[in-house]
């Protein structure tokens, strides 16, 4: 994967430079990743696909317990990378990057998100970054100040209850390119009088150490809850509730994907909003 820039300037033998091509070889990418961070003076990132995180593993875990300030840029991040074929479709690599202690896990929905995602694996000073980004194109999303200075926390309220807020109200929790599936569906569902919170969660990992408080202010207690994520749905529950509660429900993918162009694939797996609607409409018993 290309993250070079316009300020990138290949190493090689005759000339220095801050741009090292390593071809197929992730594992030596981050560890090297890792010694320049020891070094000092550097703050060194990395980037390739999602999928190739597997080859990282090792080394990005050993990152983690030394709290080295790395980023590592992956892309190609879901079942999104329809012609690959499952083979390079990452459905169960951001659940797996979540795991890992000490590591900040960023998935962003739009240019908005993946600049404070950004900013913030600069500025941490006390362990890596993961950035997780689509292949597709996202639709921008608009906030106000307030909104865009609390992403920083990991998850907000992208889009408050709507419009009767007195009777049936959810919340979707939504990451990524997902997000715009999760307005979509709270738009849709206004016009049948249920009431949706709109929370993005960026960053599960930055978001559980945010103090008990602010949590609950944008997950409430009592109203039912949805996820939505192109991947794995098991650390969704945690958030939304057991497989067993009527009023959680998780709109994921827990089996590899198949190989067809992105947009297809997002309709065949059920990430479309009507889908969305479906989870709601069921989890607040209508």
């Amino acid at each position: 994967m290309f993250t070079d820039w316009s300020g990138s300037r290949t190493v090689t033998r005759e000339s220095a430079g801050n741009y090292v091509y390593f071809g197929v070889r992730e594992f030596a990418m981050s560890a090297i990743a890792s010694g320049l961070a020891l070094h000092g003076g550097f703050i060194p990132y990395t980037g390739t696909f999602l999928t190739f995180s597997d080859y990282m593993r090792n080394a990005l875990r050993m990152a983690a317990l030394m709290k080295l300030r790395t980023i590592a840029v992956f892309t190609h991040d879901s079942i999104g990378l329809g012609e690959d074929g499952p083979t390079h479709q990452s459905i169960e690599h951001a659940a797996a990057l979540r795991l890992f202690p000490h590591l900040d896990v960023w998935r962003p929905c739009d240019t908005v998100e993946t600049a404070v995602a950004w900013a913030a694996a600069l500025e941490r000073d006390d362990g890596p970054t993961a950035l997780l980004l689509t292949r597709q194109n996202v639709p921008f999303v608009h906030r106000t100040e307030g909104e865009i200075a609390r992403i920083r926390r990991g998850g907000y309220v992208l889009a408050d209850f709507a419009p009767p807020a007195a009777g049936a109200r959810a919340v979707i929790i939504a990451t990524g390119s997902e997000v715009a599936l999760a307005l979509g569906a709270r738009e849709a569902l206004a016009k049948d009088g249920v009431a949706v919170r709109v929370v993005a969660m960026p960053s599960t990992t930055v978001f559980d150490r945010q103090e008990e408080g602010y949590r609950g202010s944008v997950l409430p207690r009592g109203v039912p809850r949805v996820a939505v994520e192109a991947g794995a749905t098991d650390g969704w529950r945690k958030y939304v509730g057991a497989v067993d509660d009527p009023h959680a429900a998780v709109v994921g993918l827990d089996r590899f994907g198949e190989s067809a162009p992105g947009g297809v694939l997002f309709k065949h797996f059920g990430f479309i909003v009507d889908n969305v609607v479906v989870a709601v409409r069921s989890v607040v018993g209508l």
